[in-house]
């Protein structure tokens, strides 16, 4: 099985995951370990991937392994945080506990030589991600039907393990769904977390659900709506939350809550008015974005349904 896009409009090769990272890579604050540099103990940086908010991330060789992994760790600017060096343990964890052929697997979590700050060490997924397959927006930039429904499955079975372990993701999205040798990988755990009370806007503000937004308790439907939008822009190639940008000179902090969360006021177009799909499954990925979380369907319904793409 691959990922393939539908073939309307002819569209660019993808690339590789790791490249779109590191060309989107910000670049503020410290430099980042450069190459050569033992990072920790028996792993040499090739190359920085990617600095987010809290972590740095790089393409590393492992003289133990014999081979390259993805190493994941604070910014050096940001050691003192104590909230990101939390959660970056309990994502080690996680992922350490965890044995599922659509998760990233962990190997395991070590730690500088220096200030022994914690680093986690992870495969190395080579594919691109679905952002990736779908860059773009419209008909030229959406998987095929079956692909979507291998998607879906792969995403349902690595979701529901997740769930029965006892945890929430809270932070699925296309950016972290990675296409690699035929199967679909979900990836970053920073975010995971047991059902319950939450802080408000934990997780990407166009794809959180409602729940997530307002801060309401959160329970396993919090991640069906991320699974369903997920797989409504692999569908429809059309991205109906990305939060709308700040006017004039207008900072984030300064945008309403509606302009911030649009999945709070607007409803998302349904997925048969983007495109001819099938009536069983459009319903259900329709019903994965309800804003009531009581009215969404399960992960073994959506899963159920999707069979019907897959054969």
């Amino acid at each position: 099985m691959t990922l393939t896009v539908a073939p309307e409009v002819d569209v660019r090769a993808s690339t590789c995951s790791s490249d779109r990272r590191r060309e989107h890579a910000p670049t503020d604050g410290p430099a980042p370990c450069p190459e050569g540099h033992e990072i920790a103990p028996g792993y040499a940086v090739i190359e920085h991937m990617r600095r987010g908010e809290d972590y740095d991330t790089y393409d590393a060789w492992s003289t133990a392994r014999y081979a390259r992994c993805f190493l994941k760790t604070m910014r050096p600017d940001r050691l003192d945080d104590t909230s990101a060096l939390r959660a970056l343990r309990r994502e080690a964890r996680l992922l350490l506990a965890f044995s599922h052929p659509h998760i990233v697997r962990a190997y395991e979590l070590t730690s500088t030589a220096t200030d022994r700050t914690p680093v986690l060490v992870l495969e190395t997924l080579t594919g691109p991600t679905l952002s990736d397959l779908v860059d773009g927006d419209g008909p030229g930039s959406r998987l095929l039907a079956e692909s979507v429904g291998h998607l879906g499955r792969h995403l349902c079975s690595a979701v529901r393990y997740v769930h029965d372990h006892g945890h929430l993701h809270l932070d699925i999205k296309p950016s972290n769904i990675i296409a690699f040798e035929g199967h679909a990988r979900l990836i970053d755990f920073s975010l995971a977390r047991p059902p319950g009370p939450c802080r408000r806007g934990r997780g990407t503000a166009g794809y959180m659900s409602p729940e997530q937004a307002l801060g309401d308790p959160l329970t396993t439907a919090a991640d069906v709506w991320a699974v369903g939008l997920s797989l409504y822009v692999a569908a429809t190639g059309h991205r109906p939350f990305e939060p709308d940008r700040p006017s004039g000179s207008r900072s984030t902090g300064e945008l309403t809550r509606a302009e911030r969360y649009p999945q709070l006021v607007r409803p998302v177009p349904r997925l048969r008015s983007r495109r001819r799909f099938p009536l069983p499954v459009s319903e259900l990925i329709d019903a994965c974005l309800s804003i009531d979380p009581a009215r969404r369907p399960t992960l073994r319904q959506l899963d159920e349904a999707l069979t019907t793409l897959t054969g």
